[in-house]
Protein backbone atom coordinates (compact mmCIF):
# COMPACT_ATOMS: atom_id res chain seq x y z
CA UNK A 1 0.00 0.00 0.00
CA UNK A 2 2.73 2.67 0.75
CA UNK A 3 4.64 1.38 -2.15
CA UNK A 4 1.69 2.37 -4.26
CA UNK A 5 0.92 5.86 -2.58
CA UNK A 6 4.67 7.01 -3.18
CA UNK A 7 4.50 5.61 -6.68
CA UNK A 8 1.23 7.69 -7.30
CA UNK A 9 3.03 10.95 -5.26
CA UNK A 10 6.27 10.47 -7.30
CA UNK A 11 3.86 10.18 -10.79
CA UNK A 12 2.24 13.37 -9.59
CA UNK A 13 5.53 15.67 -8.40
CA UNK A 14 7.12 14.40 -12.10
CA UNK A 15 3.50 15.50 -13.99
CA UNK A 16 3.14 18.78 -12.50
CA UNK A 17 7.40 19.25 -12.94
CA UNK A 18 7.26 18.39 -16.64
CA UNK A 19 3.68 21.18 -16.81
CA UNK A 20 5.96 24.02 -15.08
CA UNK A 21 8.65 23.27 -17.50
CA UNK A 22 5.97 23.00 -20.77
CA UNK A 23 4.51 26.49 -19.03
CA UNK A 24 7.97 27.91 -19.12
CA UNK A 25 8.91 27.41 -22.58
CA UNK A 26 5.65 28.89 -23.81
CA UNK A 27 6.05 32.15 -21.73
CA UNK A 28 9.36 32.44 -22.78
CA UNK A 29 8.10 32.96 -26.61
CA UNK A 30 5.12 35.17 -26.09
CA UNK A 31 6.87 37.33 -23.96
CA UNK A 32 9.68 37.94 -26.32
CA UNK A 33 7.27 38.60 -28.84
CA UNK A 34 5.28 41.39 -26.60
CA UNK A 35 8.88 42.71 -26.65
CA UNK A 36 9.29 42.13 -30.58
CA UNK A 37 5.67 43.89 -31.09
CA UNK A 38 7.24 46.79 -28.70
CA UNK A 39 10.25 47.02 -31.28
CA UNK A 40 12.22 46.06 -27.68
CA UNK A 41 14.42 44.08 -29.97
CA UNK A 42 17.11 43.53 -27.22
CA UNK A 43 15.11 42.21 -24.69
CA UNK A 44 13.07 39.77 -26.71
CA UNK A 45 16.03 38.70 -28.50
CA UNK A 46 17.15 36.88 -24.75
CA UNK A 47 13.70 35.57 -24.53
CA UNK A 48 13.76 33.99 -27.73
CA UNK A 49 17.28 32.50 -27.30
CA UNK A 50 15.98 31.35 -23.90
CA UNK A 51 13.24 29.25 -25.79
CA UNK A 52 15.40 27.96 -27.32
CA UNK A 53 17.35 26.65 -25.05
CA UNK A 54 14.59 24.81 -23.36
CA UNK A 55 13.26 23.93 -26.85
CA UNK A 56 15.85 23.57 -29.05
CA UNK A 57 13.18 22.98 -32.12
CA UNK A 58 11.00 26.24 -32.18
CA UNK A 59 11.38 27.57 -35.89
CA UNK A 60 9.27 30.41 -34.02
CA UNK A 61 12.01 31.69 -32.35
CA UNK A 62 14.75 31.39 -34.71
CA UNK A 63 12.25 33.09 -37.28
CA UNK A 64 11.75 36.14 -34.90
CA UNK A 65 15.64 36.00 -34.06
CA UNK A 66 16.34 36.38 -37.94
CA UNK A 67 13.92 39.12 -38.11
CA UNK A 68 15.65 40.93 -35.55
CA UNK A 69 19.03 40.28 -36.96
CA UNK A 70 17.28 41.95 -40.17
CA UNK A 71 16.42 44.39 -38.24
CA UNK A 72 20.02 45.07 -36.87
CA UNK A 73 21.55 44.84 -40.48
CA UNK A 74 23.29 41.76 -39.59
CA UNK A 75 22.50 39.56 -42.47
CA UNK A 76 24.79 36.79 -41.68
CA UNK A 77 22.85 36.25 -38.61
CA UNK A 78 19.78 36.66 -40.17
CA UNK A 79 20.71 34.22 -43.10
CA UNK A 80 21.57 31.82 -40.22
CA UNK A 81 18.62 31.54 -38.22
CA UNK A 82 16.25 31.62 -41.63
CA UNK A 83 18.29 28.58 -42.81
CA UNK A 84 17.21 26.93 -39.24
CA UNK A 85 14.18 27.37 -39.44
CA UNK A 86 14.15 25.55 -42.88
CA UNK A 87 15.82 22.71 -41.54
CA UNK A 88 13.37 22.37 -38.90
CA UNK A 89 10.59 23.49 -41.30
CA UNK A 90 11.49 23.23 -44.83
CA UNK A 91 7.72 24.63 -46.07
CA UNK A 92 7.78 27.84 -43.71
CA UNK A 93 6.66 30.45 -45.97
CA UNK A 94 7.73 33.26 -44.16
CA UNK A 95 11.37 32.05 -43.88
CA UNK A 96 11.33 30.92 -47.41
CA UNK A 97 9.91 35.14 -48.22
CA UNK A 98 12.82 36.17 -45.89
CA UNK A 99 15.78 34.65 -47.27
CA UNK A 100 14.83 35.65 -50.81
CA UNK A 101 14.84 39.10 -49.90
CA UNK A 102 18.12 38.59 -47.98
CA UNK A 103 19.53 36.86 -51.22
CA UNK A 104 18.35 39.63 -53.59
CA UNK A 105 19.67 42.22 -51.12
CA UNK A 106 22.97 40.38 -51.47
CA UNK A 107 22.60 39.97 -55.24
CA UNK A 108 22.50 36.10 -55.04
CA UNK A 109 20.02 36.08 -57.84
CA UNK A 110 20.28 32.65 -58.47
CA UNK A 111 19.13 31.58 -54.83
CA UNK A 112 16.58 33.94 -55.24
CA UNK A 113 15.30 32.34 -58.26
CA UNK A 114 15.38 29.13 -56.41
CA UNK A 115 13.79 29.86 -53.16
CA UNK A 116 11.00 31.62 -55.73
CA UNK A 117 10.31 28.53 -57.57
CA UNK A 118 10.29 26.93 -53.85
CA UNK A 119 7.54 29.13 -52.37
CA UNK A 120 5.36 28.49 -55.50
CA UNK A 121 5.46 24.66 -54.56
CA UNK A 122 5.06 25.73 -50.71
CA UNK A 123 3.00 28.48 -50.73
CA UNK A 124 -0.45 28.62 -48.84
CA UNK A 125 -1.05 31.81 -47.16
CA UNK A 126 1.46 34.07 -48.89
CA UNK A 127 1.27 33.18 -52.24
CA UNK A 128 0.94 37.27 -53.57
CA UNK A 129 3.95 37.62 -52.26
CA UNK A 130 6.41 35.53 -54.76
CA UNK A 131 5.01 37.94 -57.67
CA UNK A 132 6.69 40.98 -55.35
CA UNK A 133 9.58 38.43 -55.04
CA UNK A 134 9.74 38.04 -58.80
CA UNK A 135 9.60 41.77 -59.46
CA UNK A 136 12.22 42.55 -56.68
CA UNK A 137 14.38 39.97 -59.10
CA UNK A 138 13.65 41.29 -62.00
CA UNK A 139 14.53 44.82 -61.66
CA UNK A 140 17.82 43.89 -59.93
CA UNK A 141 18.68 41.77 -62.65
CA UNK A 142 17.77 44.83 -65.24
CA UNK A 143 20.11 47.26 -63.27
CA UNK A 144 22.84 44.80 -63.13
Amino acid sequence: MKKNILTILVSLILFNLNHISVSAKNLYFDEGKKLFDNKNYIDSKFYFEKDIVFNPKSENSYLYLAKIFKEEENDSLEKNNLNTVLLLNPRNEEAIYLLTLLSIKNSNFSKAKELIGTLNLVCKKMCSSKLELQSKLDSSLKSE
